[in-house]
């Protein structure tokens, strides 16, 4: 008989999501009239069409496939040069950040590559979160084996847990404790804080001072709308030799069901062997997608490549536009009721302190029970989390303004 990975074991009861989705299918068992006006605010999944132009270059691309003289087999494992090269130009060389067509790595999503990249990071990395925090990346480095077991409160023994309050505007500070690998989300999920140029310098000192990699995932970057906060890690000296980034196509084109996402690895970015070796990350990631993927399907990533023309970058900040325009009334409408409410700024996301001392969990079933929405409880995102509930912007204008009004009547 075969042996299982173990690793498995040490994950908690459910993933949050599916628990979400276990209480709300109750619930809807059991209250059928309820039921037909639910409303989701919870994962954060978009709910607008595609942009034009995404749609007509993914059905040219598809019309290629069809003729002998287009058709494409395989395509270069990294993702073709025609996306690599527009997304080094327009979302890097553009912004004065060195970065080379090469060290893009196109993926099925940013989501995946939190879990792809632990298979070129050894097991006795001490890693360090932020808390609350996306549950994608301490489960996947569970999965891994380079955690220990889980503790009563859900946290896990071997991680490093960094506290985010509203005291320190939900943006962590550096340990003083050493860790090897440091995630860091910004905008950030779940929270919708940001960080500023100097907490980010603040870090990058951090992780070159301990040789540590920081493991930027910028997925909801082009929801920034204040000027003088980063989109990017590597606009902060000193980043190319300590930090890799992930990006996304899903929040601003769309893109949560075509799948499409990419991975910065510079080249100057180093780890050691156990014998003292320093070696090339982007060497070992190059070979781990070689031999694991074959990228993208090709519509696909000239569907990426349109949403840098300038039809399609306008569709784009449209789409973000409603979005956020979204997150000024659920963030006003929960101010409204005299919760305590943040981000929903430059983040499709706002973050809001539960009434009354309720837990997440209770806040979540009254909502539910009461006016019909689903919310995230803010304990599936971590220990820190608990006390507080997420709203998604991700929904119909119909869909916000309705959710703003169920809100207000809320009590």
């Amino acid at each position: 008989m075969a042996y299982l990975n173990e690793n498995y074991l040490k994950l908690q009861a459910g993933y949050l999501f599916p628990e979400i989705a276990r209480r709300v299918r109750e619930f809807c068992e059991a209250n059928p009239e309820p039921a037909k006006r639910l409303i989701r605010c919870g994962i954060g999944d978009v709910t607008e069409p595609l942009p034009p132009a995404a749609i007509e270059a993914m059905k040219r691309a598809v019309d290629e496939l069809g003729k002998r003289e287009t058709f494409r087999g395989y395509g270069p494992e990294q993702g073709y040069e025609f996306l690599r090269s527009t997304i080094a130009q327009h979302d890097y060389r553009d912004r004065n950040i060195d970065i080379a067509d090469d060290e893009i790595f196109v993926s099925d999503g940013s989501k995946c590559d939190c879990g792809y990249i632990l298979d070129i990071l050894g097991d006795q990395n001490r890693v360090a979160v932020p808390d609350p925090v996306y549950p994608v990346y301490v489960d996947t480095n569970v999965m891994a084996g380079h955690t220990g077991l889980a503790r009563k409160d859900g946290s896990y023994e071997g991680i490093i847990y960094l506290p985010c309050t509203a005291e320190n505007n939900f943006v962590p500070e550096p340990p003083k404790e050493h860790a090897d690998l440091v995630y860091l989300c910004f905008p950030n999920n779940p929270t919708g804080a940001v960080a500023s140029r100097e907490k980010l310098s603040r870090w990058v000192e951090y992780a070159r001072a301990h040789e540590a990699i920081l493991l930027f995932d910028a997925a909801y970057a082009a929801y920034i709308s204040q000027p003088e906060i980063p989109r990017s890690i590597f606009e902060i000296s000193g980043a190319r030799e300590c930090a890799i980034e992930l990006r996304s196509f899903s929040k601003n084109g769309g893109f949560t069901g075509v799948r499409c996402g990419f991975t910065v690895m510079p080249k100057s970015l180093l780890a050691r062997t156990e014998n003292g070796q320093r070696l090339s990350l982007y060497q070992l990631w190059h070979r781990r997608w070689s031999t694991k993927a074959n990228s993208v399907s090709y519509p696909v990533q000239r569907g990426a490549e349109a949403l840098y023309t300038p039809q399609g970058r306008e569709q784009v900040d449209a789409l973000i536009d409603h979005y956020m325009g979204n997150a000024k009334i659920l963030r006003e409408a929960a101010a409204e009721t005299g919760m305590e409410a943040f981000g929903g700024v430059n983040a499709p996301y706002i973050w809001v302190k539960t009434p009354n001392g309720l837990t997440s969990w209770e806040i979540f079933d009254r909502i539910l029970r009461d006016i019909n929405v689903v919310v995230t409880p803010g304990s599936g995102f971590g220990a820190q989390g608990e006390g507080y509930f997420r709203i998604s912007a991700f929904n119909s204008r119909e869909n916000a303004e309705e959710v703003e009004w169920r809100l207000k009547s809320f009590r």
